[in-house]
């Protein structure tokens, strides 16, 4: 199954306030139920264990309003052996961080996630849910890249993979779905995702020390890029 590289709609907002808060609302309910929040959680936690820390600065690209950081933030604080998060949220529209809970601090910034705003080494981790897939094979080093620059221990990828019966049960789950925006993004965001074997062939090109690439629930793929 071939990439196919296609436009949607969520990215340029294309559609009414209530039809891009369905597809918001779809996006958390992909993420809650269809292992997006578990395969970050998981990344988080091993590069915790990997660290022996027990508080990690972790900045989202592409973050929305921060759902996925948050939740995961909520859980790790809840276990027994509780992980504290600092989370800082970044999206390329101020719009998209309207309903943060740190809307209007100093933890929720508009910027660009190919040219962040954020000096060398100023956080744990940059992480980023779903974003991956955006990215032509260019972006995808660049972006690491750049990530690597402002982290100091490890870049977090948390994404789909291309499978085709990835893309028949994105088009079949139509019905299930708030949002005209989610009927077309959803296959059109497994079509242009990528394979395991795809991202580490990409992942070699960049600065990274090593890179680890884990399958998980829900043709989701857990990347944790090391720094050197």
């Amino acid at each position: 199954m071939k990439r196919v590289a296609i436009a949607e709609l969520l990215d340029t907002d294309s559609g009414t306030p209530a039809e891009i808060a369905a597809a918001l609302a779809d996006l958390r309910w992909f993420n809650q139920c269809f292992g997006g929040i578990n395969t970050a959680e998981s990344m988080i936690r091993r590069v915790a264990g990997k660290l022996g820390v027990s508080a990690l600065s972790v900045l989202e690209v592409a973050a929305g309003s921060g759902y996925v950081p948050q939740t995961v933030r909520q859980r790790l604080l809840h276990k027994s052996d509780a992980l504290r998060l600092e989370i800082t949220l970044l999206d390329r529209a101020p719009s998209h961080l309207k309903g943060s809970s740190w809307n209007g601090g100093k933890r929720a910034v508009a910027g660009d996630a190919l040219a962040l705003p954020f000096a060398d080494s100023h956080f744990d981790l940059v992480s980023s849910t779903l974003f991956a897939h955006h990215l032509d094979p260019p972006q995808i080093v660049e972006f690491v890249n750049e990530s690597l620059r402002v982290c100091r221990r490890a870049v977090l990828i948390n994404d789909l993979v291309r499978n085709p019966m990835h893309l028949a049960l994105a088009y079949l789950g139509a019905p299930l779905y708030r949002s005209r925006i989610t009927r077309h993004d959803a296959p059109a965001s497994v079509r242009q995702a990528y394979t395991e074997e795809e991202m580490r062939a990409l992942l070699a090109q960049t600065k990274a020390a090593r890179v680890e690439i884990n399958g998980h629930y829900f043709f989701r793929m857990g990347v944790i890029a090391w720094k050197r």
